[in-house]
């Protein structure tokens, strides 16, 4: 059983308290109660394994993940219809069934109210997540194309993105670079594949330069790979529903490496 059939059935081994403990139950409403009262007369028990630790860092990743897709779409004053579409695409990418459809829509109004607790939900989410950089990476990376939905990456948006990665862990460098191959993704999409336009952005979503080696080339692609690999990113704490999300990215990493490397065997 996943994550969230534990969670709605009451039978999960983890607690998820603070701030994203309180949206998460406010946002499944009694079900949820029932299942912490359950959790909380057998905790004396014990069975908080690394299963149940893993399942903990999923609740955390998709409460935190559509919260802070509210919170971003109201950014730039106000939440447009791409940027709701966005969010609404990602559920159908989920397969999210009706209940968790409203749970996440929830969280993201949520995220758009005035008193949304923004520093203590980030501040948990690091915590909940262990240092776990290739996870952290794939929550900013969401967000980025939250806020690049409606074709447009406002002030605004590019502030309260740069300061939610220093939140989570990461420098203004790395998101930069992050942020670059998120614009280079969606800009090779718009451009014909045999255009020098293409392939400039290809390098750039690989983080490499047209006169890097063609060793640098294929050592770029491997890292990104291995950072995105959705297996491995579902083990860290990924929603197993949000895996459709990373193999999406590795496919936009392969299409700029083999774009590069045709280029170069041409």
């Amino acid at each position: 059983m996943s994550w969230w059939g534990k969670l709605i059935g009451g039978t999960f081994g983890f607690m998820l308290g603070g701030p994203l403990g309180a949206m998460l139950g406010a946002s499944i409403g009694h079900n949820f109660d029932r299942g912490v009262n359950r959790f909380q007369a057998s905790s004396s028990s014990g069975g908080f394994g690394a299963e149940a630790e893993v399942e903990k860092i999923q609740s955390a990743f998709f409460t935190t993940t559509f919260s802070m897709m509210g919170y971003l779409a109201k950014a730039d004053g106000q939440v447009t219809h791409e940027e709701i579409a966005l969010a609404q695409s990602v559920m159908r990418q989920m397969n999210l069934n009706p209940q968790q459809q409203k749970v996440a829509i929830n969280l993201f109004n949520k995220g758009k109210e005035a008193d949304f607790p923004v520093d203590q939900v980030l501040a948990q989410f690091r915590v909940e997540c262990h240092r776990r950089s290739n996870l952290l990476q794939m929550f900013l990376e969401i967000l980025i194309a939250t806020a690049m939905a409606d074709g447009t990456l406002h002030a605004s948006e590019q502030r309260l993105l740069q300061r939610t990665a220093q939140s989570i862990g990461f420098s203004a460098e790395q998101f930069a670079f992050i942020l670059q191959r998120q614009k280079a993704g969606q800009h090779m999409h718009q451009q014909r594949p045999d255009s020098a336009s293409a392939l400039k952005d290809a390098y750039k979503l690989l983080g490499v330069q047209p006169d890097s080696s063609d060793a640098d080339v294929k050592k770029a692609y491997r890292r990104l790979m291995n950072q995105h690999h959705p297996d491995k990113l579902v083990a860290k704490g990924l929603p197993e529903e949000m895996m459709e999300l990373a193999n999406k990215k590795t496919m936009e990493i392969k299409e700029a490496y083999e774009l590069v490397s045709k280029s170069r065997a041409g």
